[in-house]
């Protein structure tokens, strides 16, 4: 008998679900399907497929395509606040956006006059500056991009000035930054550091931190995950936290109370509310595409 998907462990994570809403596979034949993002005005969905060097797009009535067939190895995206799509780039080691138009405007490449590990997620403050992680999993092999020595001592969390283009190291001590989203006041980040991918005994916990002005401050733990690894994350308009972490989806209260979790047949990468009301969780696993209806709305990304 297979597990129920939804995994109440303290009550008020009953009021977050519908418990009659059933997980559904929307897509499969992706490597590993990574950075959802919705387009609530063109009502469809964009993800990234990273071995396949491809970007997907669901619409509604079920159809999927390729949305760019060479996305030099894209993860993590999101929209801007006018809502051009901006991508991080594990084969050019950048972060760009997509024009109206659809050329492609690169944001950041460097840092310090030298290359960047390979940029991996990404998320838009209001005032209209970037923050994205810098770990070293896109040139680790020649899987997900090419492999090669980093040129950065460290793996950080930048920000992106609008104004001037400046690129600012607000966070440097994580092993391998990852997902990163802003509370719904913008007062908190929270960064996940996934460093046990890859080194046993390391970090799988979600820091949060305090911004003021374009800094980051008082970092602390917020959650570390019994099992899988933290990667990508978004919050709901209740300012709860929901992450992947292996075969799951966790959702934790802005106190950092674990309140339950959705179970999901593959390896989680990465999620994001979508539908009308933003109230449908997209979720990308391993090789497919899912989606549950919940019973509370996201943060939309634009």
């Amino acid at each position: 008998m297979s597990a129920p998907v939804h995994d109440i462990i303290d009550p008020r994570f009953s009021d977050l679900i519908i418990g009659s809403a059933q997980l559904e596979r929307l897509y499969s034949g992706c490597r590993w399907a990574e950075g959802p993002v919705w387009f609530r005005d063109g009502d469809y969905l964009i993800w990234s497929d990273i071995p396949n060097r491809r970007m997907m797009r669901y619409l509604p009535d079920g159809t999927v395509g390729v949305y760019r067939a060479d996305s030099n190895y894209s993860n993590g995206n999101t929209r801007d606040r006018q809502g051009r799509l901006v991508s991080c780039e594990h084969g050019l080691r950048r972060v760009t956006r997509t024009e109206y138009d659809g050329t492609i405007t690169v944001l950041a490449d460097r840092f310090e006059g030298k290359r960047l590990n390979s940029p991996n997620d990404v998320v838009v403050h209001s005032d209209g500056s970037v923050w994205f992680t810098d770990p070293t999993y896109g040139i680790l092999t020649d899987y997900e991009g090419f492999r090669a020595e980093p040129e950065q001592a460290t793996h950080n969390v930048y920000r992106l000035d609008p104004s001037n283009g400046e690129l600012t190291a607000v966070a440097t001590d994580f092993l391998q930054p990852n997902g990163l989203a802003f509370s719904p006041d913008e007062k908190r980040l929270y960064v996940a550091d996934s460093g046990s991918s890859h080194k046993p005994g390391a970090p799988r916990h979600i820091r949060a931190f305090d911004v003021a002005n374009g800094t980051l401050g008082n970092g602390r733990e917020f959650c570390n995950l019994e099992f899988g690894v933290p990667d990508g994350m978004r919050v709901d308009t209740q300012g709860n936290v929901w992450t992947s972490g292996g075969p799951a989806v966790h959702c934790y209260a802005p106190d950092g109370t674990l309140l339950g979790r959705l179970n999901i047949p593959e390896g989680v990468a990465n999620l994001t509310f979508g539908g009308p009301r933003g109230n449908r969780l997209f979720i990308t696993a391993t090789t497919s595409l899912y989606a549950i209806y919940l019973g509370i709305s996201g943060i939309q990304p634009h």
